[in-house]
C-alpha cells in the first residue's frame, strides 16, 4: 500500500485535536479545577454566613440553620440569609441600648442640685441637702424661675438676671 493513503486516512476527521485534546491531561486538570473553584466558592459562601450571623444572630440554633442554609445551597443560600438577615449587628444594638441608658441617665441627672447630686424636685427653689439656690422665686405670680431665664413664663413679667448673679455672694453672706 502507498504511503499517500496511509496519510489519508490518519487525517480524515478535521475534529481530531479537538477530541485529542478533552482527552488529555491538561482537559483533565482543568476540569478538576473547576470542581476545586467550586468548592472553595460553595464552602466560603458558608463561612461568610457563618461569621455574619455570629455577628447579628444572638440564638444558637437559628445561627446553625443559617450556616446550614449557605452551606447545603451555597451562593443561593447566601442570597437567601442575605434577604432574612437581622438588619444590625449585636454591637450596634448595644452601643444604641448604652446610648439610650446615658441618655436616661442625663435626664435624671437634671434633676438633681448641680452642686451635691441630690436629686431635687421641679419646684424645689433650695436644695434640700446643701442649701444652695436652684431657682429664683417670681416677684408678681410666685412661682419659681430657673436663674437663666429672663422672663417668667407664667406671668410675662421680667426677671431681674442680678439676682441669679448676686445668689453666690448671697450665700457668702449669710
Amino acid at each position: 500500500m502507498p504511503e499517500w493513503t496511509l496519510l489519508v486516512a490518519k487525517t480524515t476527521n478535521p475534529l481530531d485535536p479537538v477530541t485529542n485534546f478533552f482527552k488529555s491531561s491538561t482537559w483533565h486538570f482543568m476540569t478538576l479545577m473547576f470542581w476545586f473553584f467550586i468548592a472553595v466558592i460553595w464552602l466560603s459562601c458558608a463561612y461568610w454566613v457563618f461569621k455574619d450571623a455570629r455577628r447579628r444572630i444572638d440564638d444558637g440554633i437559628i445561627v446553625t440553620v443559617a450556616v446550614l442554609t449557605g452551606l447545603i445551597f451555597g451562593p443561593l443560600g447566601l442570597l437567601v440569609y442575605t434577604i432574612v438577615r437581622p438588619p444590625e449587628c449585636l454591637a450596634d444594638i448595644r452601643e444604641r441600648e448604652l446610648e439610650m441608658r446615658t441618655l436616661e441617665q442625663r435626664l435624671e441627672d437634671d434633676q438633681r442640685c448641680s452642686y451635691c447630686k441630690t436629686p431635687v424636685r421641679d419646684d424645689f427653689l433650695v436644695c434640700p441637702n446643701c442649701t444652695r439656690r436652684l431657682r429664683t422665686v417670681c416677684g408678681t405670680c410666685g412661682r419659681p424661675v430657673e436663674p437663666s431665664w429672663r422672663v417668667c413664663p407664667y406671668c410675662e413679667t421680667q426677671v431681674a438676671p442680678a439676682a441669679a448673679a448676686r445668689e453666690p455672694y448671697d450665700r457668702l453672706v449669710r
